[in-house]
């Protein structure tokens, strides 16, 4: 455990060799440097799982919480200080094997989808600075760290999205990333000042004499303000709505970024403080499953009529981790077997979907590549052409369509199972959702690999050799990972539990998602497409506003360009130019005015001052004789 501080300390120092020297090296020296730092984090991160759970459980049958290292920052008193370290518990184990996993698929995969690119270099250091800080965050020891590697993740995410910094379509898209959140993580910063005022502490354990002593009755207050943080990493509804744009960057950035490690950090951090929201806040945690039900099937929706692939598949990602939120949201105890399986539901949901989903963004990679573009318009009956492309995405849509034996149908089976339990309404909800998930992949892998052809489709495409290994690597993990006994590892109280597929459960899910993808076959599988196209006419309006995502960023412009800056901003703007600048400027030119009058006063002439001086001695005799 205690080469672990190697894992935050290799990409770190990776990302100042690629990002000083970068410039001096070239492609493959950059490229490589920066995939055997990240191949050494991997092999430190499957170790330290192995250790760690390896390791004997302790008598009440939970995993020992080690803090492998750490040192106090800033202290301010002998409970409140700030401390940096790293905390090794079952969800920050596993996040280090996603995160190191995808990552170091990522580095390999773009030897080849970034090759000849300008900027190779920078690319793969901000790679590294990326890695490091969502590393850094999943194993806080405490609320104030995560915080601060939150942020580093945030400015990372930027860099990687306006990589292309010379298409404004990038720029913009950074831009719109980076201010979204940072409203969010304002609401994050408030709730842990909050927490941290009220809780006697930073640690994710609150001191128990402030609860005691009315602390507890602002913890719903403090946890709901870090979940609007977490809302907006994690792209909830209304805060959505920087994902879809955020395709601008390398798809690899997307796969690594927008599927598998940053916008799952709303959900690790809703798990990190589970055992507050369960004390403190089980109304908090309750709204948080209806806001990401809500969220989770307006992506969907809308993910039923896009035409950029990349973005289903950011619509999709939006929807998942709506999944995982609903899972925890559900939740009514720490006990697994009593309210508490949504707990390890949504991260068994997060392991599962963190492969295919970054598979599924890799594959699109590699169909972009080839073709050279996003649009499914530019594609149809590539199967032939991309053969292992075409298996290894069709085994990810498998997958998140909830279909035995892939990974997916184990995870979201647990989901729903979780949600019937709470609730029947929240059960059929999320089943239709998921019905919806396994349609519009359908019509995905339809309108690439079958359906219309394109004058794409008899060109002589080839995969580039780099890029499919990924693939198959993360198709292998798709297939198998759903018999990992993962609540034998994570569970709402740390005790080992023992998967059970509920038969109803399997049963109502397996049907709407073959019924779904049954449907999805019979409208997008042929060369043409009658039934698509008569209920796009027939529900014209419908389709439109879905296409344009239900018109939400045009009511964000409306609400800032018309509202905030017509409204609000240029009033103000006027005020300050004119009255402010204005008062200040007649101060300034009243100044200059008189000085010009009496300077004369100060001529420099001695007997001047001599004839003043005798003057006003003369005229204070006269004052004091009368």
């Amino acid at each position: 455990m205690e080469l672990t501080i190697f894992i935050l300390l290799l990409p770190l120092l990776s990302f100042l060799v690629l990002g000083i020297g970068g410039k001096w090296m070239s492609h493959r020296t950059a490229g490589a440097i920066g995939t055997l730092a990240l191949a050494a984090v991997t092999v430190l991160a499957y170790v330290t799982a192995y250790h760690y759970f390896g390791a004997p459980r302790l008598a009440d049958g939970t995993f020992e919480t080690i803090v492998a290292y750490n040192t106090t920052w800033l202290p301010f008193t002998p409970t409140l200080h700030f401390d940096l370290g790293i905390l090794l518990d079952p969800i920050s184990v596993m996040m280090l094997i996603v995160i190191s996993t995808v990552s170091l698929m990522v580095h390999i995969y773009s030897f080849g989808y970034m090759k000849g690119e300008r900027g190779f270099q920078r690319y793969y250091a901000f790679l590294s600075l990326f890695t490091m800080s969502m590393l850094g965050l999943v194993v806080a020891t405490n609320i104030f760290q995560m915080y601060l590697f939150w942020e580093l993740v945030g400015v990372s995410s930027y860099l990687l999205i306006g990589f292309y910094y010379t298409k404004p379509a990038a720029v913009a898209a950074s831009k719109k990333a980076f201010i979204v959140t940072r409203f969010a993580d304002l609401g994050f910063l408030v709730g842990i000042l909050i927490y941290g005022y009220y809780g006697g502490t930073f640690g994710f354990t609150p001191d128990s004499m402030s609860m005691l002593t009315g602390g507890a009755s602002m913890m719903p207050l403090a946890l709901g303000l870090m979940f609007v943080g977490g809302a907006g990493k994690s792209a909830m509804f209304p805060l959505h709505i920087w994902l879809p744009d955020a395709m601008e960057g390398p798809t690899p950035v997307s796969a690594l970024i927008h599927a598998a490690t940053m916008v799952v950090a709303g959900v690790y951090l809703v798990a990190r403080m589970f055992p507050l929201f369960i004390a403190y806040a089980p109304d908090v945690l309750h709204l948080v499953a209806y806001v990401a039900a809500f969220t989770s099937f307006y992506a969907a929706a809308v993910a039923c009529v896009q035409s950029d692939i990349k973005r289903v598949l950011a619509f999709s990602t939006i929807s998942q981790i709506g999944f995982m939120l609903v899972a925890l949201g559900v939740c009514t105890s720490t006990d697994p077997h009593e309210g508490g399986l949504g707990y390890m539901a949504g991260m068994f949901h997060l392991f599962t979907h963190a492969m295919f989903k970054a598979l599924l963004f890799l594959c699109a990679g590699c169909i972009i590549h080839a073709v050279g573009s996003n649009e499914m318009s530019a594609m149809g009956r590539l199967w032939k052409r991309l053969p292992v492309t075409h298996v290894t995405f069709l085994i990810a849509c498998l997958a998140i369509s909830g279909i035995p034996p892939f990974s997916g149908f184990f995870s979201k089976d647990e989901i729903l199972a979780a949600c019937f339990e709470f609730s029947p309404a929240m059960g059929w909800a999320m089943a239709v959702i998921a019905g919806m998930t396994a349609f519009y992949m359908f019509r995905l892998y339809y309108g690439i690999f079958w359906g219309t052809p394109s004058e794409n489709s008899d060109k002589h495409l080839h995969e580039a050799k780099a890029m499919t290994g990924p693939l198959v690597f993360l198709a292998a993990v798709t297939c198998v990972a759903g018999f990992i006994p993962f609540g034998h590892f994570i569970s709402a109280d740390g005790t080992s539990y023992t998967i059970h597929l509920e038969a109803q459960t399997v049963t109502t899910s397996i049907v709407i998602a073959l019924i779904a993808i049954g449907l999805a076959t019979s409208m997008y599988a042929r060369r043409k497409q009658p039934a698509a196209d008569a209920l796009a006419r027939r529900f014209n309006g419908l389709w439109t506003a879905a296409y344009h995502r239900f018109y939400i960023d045009e009511a964000y412009q409306f609400v800032t360009h018309r509202v905030i800056f017509r409204c609000v901003s240029t009033p103000i703007a006027w005020w300050d130019r004119h009255v402010v600048d204005g008062f200040f400027n007649f101060l300034a030119w009243a100044t200059n005015t008189t000085s010009d009058e009496i300077r004369g006063l100060q001529s420099g002439q001695v007997q001047q001052y001599a004839y003043v001086f005798l003057c006003g001695a003369l005229a204070l005799i006269l004052m004091l004789l009368l």
